[in-house]
């Protein structure tokens, strides 16, 4: 029997190239739940991509702000699936405006915490008491968590101060679900992408090719959301099975030190 992934943001972008790779895994196939904003004529040709490479799909169409949303979708899963095995929180914002920290406003603040890093929480707490009743129920079931933040967890942008401290927050978040869900042998992973070419980064595109090409990261290179993908299949088959509350850092060498 096939594992369920849920991945939150993947009607595109990172959270596509995710799904995609859990879909296609020789090893270890997923079938996909796709949790966005976006009505279904937005993400169709996501969805049938999906199925093309054999993944059974359903499409819960959600934010992840909503706490009835998320109970919703989690019912969803139950009914179609009766199980879930992954949980990919990948749905993020950048500020609508980069504003300099002395100008930024509460309610660019708000916005971006609640979608990058409530939400996600919530959802987490939601599928862990879920995940603890499967493999209390049965005893060969296998679960796994995986947080995707950024670089900016570390990085500094003063131009977006609310992005910056939501990652933080994400990966102190995996950290203390990873504590917690030590017990019943739930691994939860953070993944830190750099500068990956998506729909997010398309308004920078000309600022980051430079850089890049004046040597930012050491492989001279765009990440892509397949490079995302594949971190994320190797740590749901479970390559990593000693390695919860791990980071893996997936940025080309962005943030090798260097002299």
């Amino acid at each position: 029997m096939k594992k369920v992934a849920l991945i939150t943001g993947a009607g595109r972008g990172i959270g596509l190239g995710i799904a995609l790779a859990l879909a296609q895994d020789a090893a270890a196939p997923c079938d996909i739940v796709v949790m966005d904003i976006h009505p279904d004529d937005v993400v169709g040709n996501a969805l049938n991509e999906l199925r093309n490479v054999g993944a059974e799909v359903l499409y819960c169409r959600a934010d992840v702000t909503d706490a009835k949303a998320r109970a919703r979708v989690l019912d969803e899963i139950k009914a179609r699936f009766g199980r879930l095995n992954v949980l990919v929180n990948n749905a993020g914002v950048a500020p609508k405006v980069r504003a300099d920290i002395l100008e930024a406003t509460e309610e660019s603040y708000n916005w971006v915490m609640d979608i990058n890093l409530k939400g996600p929480y919530f959802l987490t707490q939601a599928a862990a008491r879920w995940m603890i009743a499967q493999q209390e129920a049965h005893a060969g079931f296998k679960g796994c968590i995986v947080n995707i933040s950024s670089t900016s967890a570390t990085v500094v942008s003063v131009s977006r101060g609310e992005y910056c401290i939501s990652k933080a927050g994400v990966s102190m978040a995996t950290q203390l679900w990873a504590a917690r869900l030590g017990e019943y042998d739930i691994p939860v992973y953070e993944i830190r992408p750099g500068i990956i070419k998506t729909p997010m980064t398309e308004t920078v595109q000309t600022k980051y090719d430079k850089l890049i090409a004046e040597g930012i990261t050491v492989q001279a290179r765009w990440g892509y959301p397949d490079d995302i993908g594949k971190a994320v299949a190797a740590l749901a088959r479970g390559d990593f099975p000693y390695s919860t509350g791990q980071v893996i850092v997936v940025d080309g060498g962005l943030t090798l030190q260097r002299l």
